[in-house]
């Protein structure tokens, strides 16, 4: 297939939705010779902060001289994005060349009467197989949903299992209570490995605990209590941590200092398991990450800034740093929220801080809820809202209500800040343009 062929041939499987196990990517990945056994994986799962540590362990372990694959999703700003080797996206020739292998293999076990294998696994399939084919040293590799039936937990055992802030959210599959979302969370544990976490509620902590004692797998926990800020700008954060010295992330929002903290414990754990990178190489690595979409600025003068908050928790850590970052000023959101997540929480959670709310349908038709019915929610609690008919719209009245001190704020879904950070790219590019 060329490339535009392989985004059809997506774009048309994607109709098979999520599948919540593992016999059908066990099968395929059977019949790619099993590439995901000759990787070496670093797992990470969690509600919150996958991505960013992620980005920052990845980053790292690139900068100290390592071939370093990562895998995440969804994708948010381009095609590609979430298969990278040294921070490079998969080429669009590579990525066609391994999803016709991968279409032929998916049709061979439908004849003989498997399932198809989803979108989501056809992917991983060949996310491993370009791992392979670039001779990756270690891989980043994060769940897309729970742990233990995620596709990704295909792998027979990590080197490192890590585990961000676990949370409420996905009840409907994971469970209503969070001692069984995070026992979901723990799936990726596997006998003997080094385990990581972030200080977790009490609860939290206890499932964790008994899963990884069950399993012979030392549990490390990194506190960001532990770390001391000297300077927080929307440009860079700096801090101490342990009497190790100084460190700087360019990632803004008050909760990426709990992402630093779990990511240096995590290269401390590498270090023992055969991947040391020097205190210098860290500190490099860490300046230098990127991870957009999470307390992003966009523009300045108003400051437009887009955020990943999609459940309640990110919710309050966006909340948390708005308050940090901007008090007395004129707040304006622009909010697009999922019918799965617990808009409920998110908007009470938020509401208070905005002097302005404008209401969005995301670009997932099946999965938003339209603007009209989320302005409708939204009044319950704030009375400044409108519902906006498109982004474009959505942005163009967001501008109008602002002056060059306020600043506007897009969140509640990861699936529109990628065409909301083109729309104002274009409307920064317009002479004139406000």
């Amino acid at each position: 297939m060329t490339y535009e062929e392989t985004i059809n041939y997506i774009e048309e499987k994607k109709s098979l939705g999520s599948v919540f196990g593992l016999k059908t990517i066990r099968e395929l990945l059977r019949r790619l010779g099993n590439p995901q056994k000759s990787l070496s994986f670093v797992h990470i799962a969690g509600t919150n902060g996958k991505g960013s540590v992620l980005a920052m362990i990845s980053t790292v372990l690139k900068e100290g001289g390592y071939c370093t694959g990562r895998y995440f999703s969804p994708s948010v700003f381009r095609e590609l994005e979430t298969i990278q080797v040294g921070n490079r996206p998969i080429s669009k020739k590579c990525f066609a060349q391994h999803m016709t292998e991968i279409r032929a293999k998916a049709e061979e076990m439908v004849l003989e009467g498997f399932s198809h294998p989803t979108v989501f696994e056809m992917e991983i399939g060949v996310a491993f197989c370009y791992f392979v084919d670039k001779n990756c040293d270690i891989v980043l590799l994060e769940t897309g949903l729970g742990g233990k039936m995620d596709a990704t937990n295909v792998i027979e055992s990590p080197i490192l299992a890590i585990f961000t802030s676990i949370s409420m959210d996905h009840m409907n599959i994971l469970g209503d209570r969070l001692e069984q979302i995070s026992k979901e969370k723990a799936g990726i544990l596997k006998k003997g490995c080094l385990a990581l976490t972030i200080r977790q509620r009490e609860e939290v902590m206890h499932v964790l605990k008994k899963e990884a004692d069950n399993l012979g797998c030392p549990l490390a926990i990194a506190d960001v209590i532990d770390a001391k800020r000297i300077e927080t700008t929307l440009e860079r954060q700096v801090f101490s941590y342990k009497g190790e010295g100084t460190f700087e992330i360019s990632l803004a929002g008050t909760y990426q200092l709990e992402n630093a903290v779990l990511a240096i414990e995590a290269l401390r754990l590498l270090e023992r398991a055969g991947f040391p990178v020097s205190q210098r190489k860290i500190q490099k690595g860490l300046s230098k990450t990127k991870w957009q979409g999470r307390f992003s600025v966009l523009s300045t003068s108003p400051l437009f800034i887009i955020d990943g908050a999609h459940n309640f928790n990110g919710a309050k850590k966006l909340a948390e740093s708005i308050e940090f970052y901007f008090t007395n000023k004129k707040i304006i959101y622009i909010m697009g929220i999922l019918k799965d997540k617990d808009d409920d929480g998110i908007i009470r959670m938020t509401e208070e801080l905005a002097s302005d709310i404008i209401t969005v349908s995301t670009p997932e038709r099946n999965r938003t809820i339209e603007a009209l019915e989320l302005a409708c929610r939204v009044r319950k609690y704030h009375q400044r809202v409108s519902a906006a008919d498109s982004l474009e719209e959505a942005v163009e009245m967001a501008y109008l209500l602002a002056d060059k001190q306020s600043v506007i704020i897009a969140f509640g879904s990861l699936s529109f800040l990628g065409k909301i950070k083109e729309i104002v790219k274009k409307k920064r590019s317009v002479p004139n343009g406000k």
